[in-house]
């Protein structure tokens, strides 16, 4: 496999995982990061620290919108629910810095 062929096989993977985490709103980020150790708000991280090592800045809350699909503060609103006590437990327990 060529290397643009690849480039656009894995960009077309990144926008179908971003549409399905758009998709499942059910699914808190807690969840993810208790579950897979990585969240939305991470994903956006690496798009953004993608951006740079190329040399374009993208603010953290450009880098959000376009994972979210929507203004973090809007999606929040929206569909965050308060992390249960379990969930809070099981990130610190998992997450120690």
């Amino acid at each position: 496999m060529d290397q643009k062929t690849q480039t656009e096989l894995e960009a077309a993977a990144f926008r179908r995982l971003v549409e399905h985490l758009r998709e499942r709103t059910d699914v808190q980020n807690i969840d993810l990061m208790n579950l897979a150790g990585f969240c939305r708000n991470c994903l956006s991280k690496w798009y953004r620290a993608a951006a740079e090592e190329r040399g374009v800045t993208i603010s953290d809350p450009a880098a959000r919108e376009i994972v979210y699909g929507m203004p973090y503060e809007e999606w929040k609103a929206k569909h965050q629910k308060e992390a249960s006590t379990e969930q809070q437990g099981k990130f610190s327990a998992g997450h120690k810095h």
